[in-house]
């Protein structure tokens, strides 16, 4: 059974492309089959996975605009990465406008992803910062959100609408998607301010909070440049275990799901 998940919030720099490509390859070293998809037009998230965004044949754009078939568009990442992508680049920004005018253009990833779904156990989508077309085809087509949050005062403003957005999704487009979790990000436990945005974070959401918590990270963030996740460039980092953590989590998240009808009946 294959998870989708969007990785989701329309503040930037919040650990979201940097969340998506560590938690595909600590998925994938747990001997799951993943794949990361990069939607976001500055193709950081493929970048950060080792590949070069104008270099590959087909990239997300030709899949959503062109029509080309989903599975001429995944490349694979360096090998000791574990994962396969399908990439984006600055093309992907034609592609906003491009959508508006196209039949049932809110779901044209998950339509394309139904060709290819089953040969995954999980499905990354890395959303662009900000609510639009694209991030609406990762919620149409993902069954999860996870929202990685920086602990700062400005992090809980944009909260509310991205919420609000989820449940217009779910109730219009998607009824199956859900809130997969809350991934707080960039924390430092000596600073007082990401401690008061952990607590709240907690008191409003209860266990939709991860329990693993990401933390700022000298080697998590000079991997990107080295075109590679956290678990390869230095596997014994605190960013490394951090997302290693965070895959168990996930995992046990799912299996206890999985669990709950069997529990019920």
């Amino acid at each position: 059974m294959t998870t989708v998940f969007a990785v989701a919030n329309q503040k930037g720099g919040v650990g979201k492309t940097t969340s998506s490509v560590n938690l595909a390859a600590s998925l994938a070293a747990t001997r799951k089959k993943v794949l990361l998809v990069d939607i976001d037009p500055q193709g950081n998230a493929t970048t950060g996975s080792g590949v070069d965004k104008f270099e590959t044949e087909y990239t997300i754009y030709d899949v959503l605009c062109d029509d080309v078939p989903i599975e001429q568009a995944v490349t694979a990442t360096p090998e000791d990465s574990g994962f396969s992508l399908i990439s984006a680049n600055a093309d992907l920004t034609a592609a906003e406008v491009q959508l508006l005018e196209m039949k049932s253009r809110e779901f044209r990833l998950r339509n394309a992803l139904a060709r290819i779904r089953e040969q995954y156990d999980y499905i990354l989508v890395d959303c662009p910062p900000s609510l639009n077309m694209l991030t609406v085809n990762a919620l149409t087509a993902a069954d999860s959100v996870i929202v990685p949050i920086q602990c700062e005062y400005y992090a809980l403003e944009g909260l509310t609408a991205l919420m609000n957005t989820i449940e217009k999704i779910r109730t219009v487009l998607n009824p199956k998607l859900h809130i997969g979790g809350l991934l707080r990000t960039m924390y430092d436990p000596r600073n007082s301010l990401s401690n008061d945005v952990s607590n709240q974070l907690i008191s409003h959401f209860g266990d939709k909070v991860y329990r693993t918590i990401i933390p700022r990270n000298v080697r998590l963030a000079e991997a990107p440049s080295h075109g590679a996740p956290v678990i390869t460039y230095d596997p014994k980092s605190r960013g490394a275990v951090s997302y290693l953590a965070l895959a168990g989590e996930i995992l046990r998240r799912e299996q206890a799901l999985k669990n709950q009808p069997a529990a019920a009946s």
